[in-house]
């Protein structure tokens, strides 16, 4: 299940830290809390393949 299944990110890098900085951005621009944007990158940056990484983001929003 997705966390913030009304923010949507497009894929539009294949770099996985790019992608975690646009979701970052888009959390930031919904008003997610610092708190719960840290919990994200937490998560995210925890991750070491970037499959991962794409998988962690997806629980977090949607991505296109």
């Amino acid at each position: 299940m997705t966390r913030h299944p009304n923010i949507r990110v497009n894929l539009a890098s294949r770099n996985p830290y790019a992608l975690i900085a646009a979701v970052r951005e888009e959390l930031r621009r919904a008003g997610v809390g610092r708190e719960e944007i840290r919990q994200f990158s937490d998560e995210a940056f925890a991750e070491t393949d970037p499959l991962g990484i794409q998988r962690v983001c997806r629980a977090w929003v949607a991505l296109s």
